[in-house]
């Protein structure tokens, strides 16, 4: 049962997204985007990359509805977080990395569902590689320096290519580790190590970033994981927190998140050229969680598209597949189809980053500086 539980989580954080469509044409203090992180963030990339092949429900109704009106391989009946904050720069949805030939004017997505921090090769010496995406953010990193080489010519040791601008550029890390611990439930290894060797390779990643010239960075924290219906579905009724989540698993990613920050703190002295923002994702799904009609939410727990009581979620019922209908308002819903969040929240928390105060420093300080710094 174990290793049934670990593919149904893998396959459900396993997919995402593809489109091309453009905003409005304001100008941008940047000409281009970097993203990196898992299913939350990816644009496309889990398509056709070697991997687990059983999550093809996403390439179905009603993936997709909401905005696109069709599916575009999002995890979401609509846009991710990543595409709120294009548009908010008046820049078209980033291409995956698979779809990109060369030069990309607008930047690329990197992002790959199912991506872990750790490098696969600890999942394969312990065992643990049924049906998992082997792409961590180390492979995302060695993609980033082969389009550098490829469009700029900017080889690997190369620090500060000037052909790539990247002084042009934010980099947006979305989140990355919830599929670490995923992988490993039902194992013998702890969460402390998966935490360090998780946080090691974050490190890495972040500096290779940082090293090769990246000037505009926001690190986004783990969220609320607790609070997804697939922990609510496989925790025990008394593993609970004060707003009703999976304690255990809220904790977990709470204690991940302060080593994030922890890292942060240290690349911002290593670094001071440049601005890293840490945004507080783990905060802002809690500020929602707690006021949900403040932000025009009305269902917190259950899933909007998928089945069974009591969060409308079923580890072998899944949204896409053709017996499984979705909600008549996925906006007014935390939860898309148990794992992954709809539109509406997605919106809600890019909201929260980019305007309000759940990142730290400010976006808008951010963008100012780019702006002072031309």
């Amino acid at each position: 049962m174990t290793m049934i539980i670990i593919t149904v989580v893998t396959i459900l954080f396993l997919s995402s997204p593809i489109s091309n469509a453009k905003t409005n044409t304001n100008p941008s203090p940047f000409k281009k985007i970097y993203a990196f992180g898992d299913s939350f963030t990816d644009t496309g990339n889990t398509v056709s990359v070697t991997g687990p092949s059983g999550f093809g429900h996403v390439s179905s109704l009603p993936y997709g509805i909401t905005f696109f009106h069709h599916p575009t391989n999002r995890y979401s009946d609509g846009r991710l977080m990543i595409d709120f904050v294009a548009q908010s720069l008046s820049l078209p949805y980033l291409p995956p990395y698979i779809s990109v030939k060369r030069n990309s004017p607008n930047g690329v997505n990197f992002a790959v569902a199912g991506s872990t921090a750790i490098d696969h090769e600890f999942f394969v010496k312990n065992n643990l590689t049924l049906n998992i995406t082997p792409q961590s953010i180390q492979t995302q990193l060695l993609w980033f320096n082969k389009y550098l080489e490829e469009s700029f010519g900017c080889k690997v040791l190369d620090e500060n290519c000037r052909a790539a601008d990247l002084d042009n550029a934010l980099f947006w890390v979305g989140e990355i580790g919830v599929n670490d611990y995923a992988y490993t439930l039902g194992s013998t290894i702890s969460q402390d190590t998966i935490r360090t060797l998780g946080i090691n390779s974050y490190s890495r990643f972040l500096t290779a970033l940082l090293k090769k010239g990246a000037k505009y960075v926001v690190v986004q924290g783990m969220p609320m994981s607790g609070c997804l219906p697939l922990a609510m579905t496989l925790a025990s009724p008394d593993d609970r927190d004060n707003i009703g989540c999976v304690k255990s698993v809220n904790n977990q990613s709470y204690t991940h998140n302060l080593s994030i920050l922890n890292l942060v703190k240290s690349l911002r002295r290593q670094f001071p050229q440049a601005v890293i923002s840490y945004a507080d994702y783990w905060t802002a799904y809690e500020t929602v969680m707690q006021s949900p009609a403040k932000f025009g939410i009305k269902e917190t727990f259950k899933a909007c598209c998928g089945a069974g009581e009591p969060y409308n979620f079923d580890v072998f019922s899944v949204c896409g597949m053709p017996s499984i209908s979705a909600c008549s308002t996925p906006s007014q819903y935390v939860n898309w189809d148990g794992v992954h969040l709809t539109e509406g929240m997605y919106k809600v928390l890019a909201d929260m980053f980019l305007k309000g105060s759940f990142t730290h420093p400010s976006f808008s300080y951010l963008l100012d500086t780019k702006l002072r710094q031309g």
